[in-house]
């Protein structure tokens, strides 16, 4: 968990910078090597382009082109392959004020995947294909129901999959008189409650093990509480059910609609980890002890190097406050990984967040034990 909420910072750090440079000219290079792609392919490429930058008319644009394959092709012969996720160079004489530039030589190895090959030389940047990576993919279940058919799917970031659509053999309800009536019906609940098992069973199947974090439950009228009050899931599933949301459908259109209905739910879910965190911290520093919590750079940096951290609070905007070096997230993060103190990034959207920001200078620790 640490290291990849610190991976995911890193990386967003990284797009933030480089957002900001500009180049002269046409003269930042942007280069894209997907995992699959051979090493000696992609020098042979940069050679092409090499030869095709001499026949650039301004003299400087032409000299910091051919500056930046150059840099890029001595860099690429320390690679025998690409990283599992590929990797990205951006190399190019940026503008820092008046008419001086200086060289920017970034390489950034992805959170993903990388889909394919790309060279692209601008005057910024170009970025487009790394926006968006990284991004947290928290996997949560859906499910909708009623009596007569169900559908499963996963939402993974904003991809919604659907693994299961299933139609029921629940007769409905009609009129009939007397004696006949009362067993009609105890069929048609016997076949209701067989249909519920069904249904969970396919749940089971679907999101059990499966990394879900919550599941989410919709569908028309009264069914779905039915079948969550009655406690038909896997015991395990049952334990992580957010919430029920009302839907006019139980097939794919469904399962939008319960994304839709229940997204504020899921937005919420990552700020009330970072809550309850915060309150955990709070309550051991107003604690007439308070002896299990610390914050400040000093302290924290000292109590990570005596391996007393458990749990290690970094505000999103560290490293933009006042007095704060670069570099300073991903030197605690090492620090954190030694001694395996988890960490978390928090939002600056939250009230929790602003207070970490402000209060305890963007940076705080519960601890294992307490020091003096």
């Amino acid at each position: 968990m640490s290291s990849e909420s610190l991976q995911k910072y890193e990386f967003k750090q990284s797009l933030e910078r480089l957002k900001n440079y500009r180049g002269h000219a046409t003269e930042l290079v942007s280069l894209y090597i997907p995992p699959d792609r051979k090493i000696y392919d992609v020098q042979s490429y940069l050679r092409n382009e090499a030869s095709q930058s001499a026949n650039i008319k301004s003299k400087s644009t032409r000299k910091n082109v051919s500056a930046a394959i150059e840099s890029i092709m001595s860099r690429l012969k320390m690679f025998k392959a690409p990283p599992e996720n590929g990797v990205v160079f951006f190399v190019g004489h940026v503008s820092k004020g008046g008419n001086q530039t200086t060289m920017v030589q970034e390489v950034v190895v992805p959170p993903e995947p990388l889909p394919t090959f790309l060279y692209r030389c601008d005057s910024g940047f170009f970025l487009e294909p790394l926006e968006g990576l990284g991004e947290t993919k928290t996997q949560f279940g859906l499910i909708v129901i009623d009596r007569s058919e169900a559908a499963l799917g996963i939402l993974r970031g904003a991809t919604i999959n659907t693994l299961k659509h299933m139609y029921s053999q629940v007769p409905s309800k009609h009129g009939k008189g007397g004696q006949s009536k009362q067993r009609f019906e105890r069929l048609i609940e016997e076949a209701a409650h067989e249909w519920y098992k069904k249904v969970a069973h396919s749940a089971t199947e679907c999101f059990l093990g499966n990394n879900v974090e919550g599941l989410l439950i919709g569908g028309p009228g009264a069914t779905k509480e039915y079948f969550i009050k009655r406690e038909y899931l896997n015991h395990e599933l049952q334990k992580i059910v957010i919430d029920s949301f009302d839907t006019g459908y139980t097939d794919e259109t469904g399962l939008r609609e319960l994304v839709t209905r229940g997204s504020g739910r899921l937005a919420e879910m990552q700020l009330v980890k970072e809550k309850k965190l915060m309150d955990e911290f709070m309550k051991e520093i107003l604690s007439p002890k308070g002896t299990l919590a610390t914050y400040g750079m000093k302290q924290v940096e000292m109590a990570l190097t005596m391996g007393a951290v458990n749990q290690l609070m970094i505000s999103e905007g560290l490293e933009k406050m006042d007095n704060v070096e670069e570099g300073t997230v991903k030197r605690l993060g090492e620090l954190a990984e030694k001694s395996k103190a988890e960490v978390t990034i928090v939002s600056t959207e939250s009230e929790e967040g602003v207070s970490l920001q402000k209060a305890f200078g963007g940076l705080a620790a519960i601890l294992r034990y307490p020091i003096s």
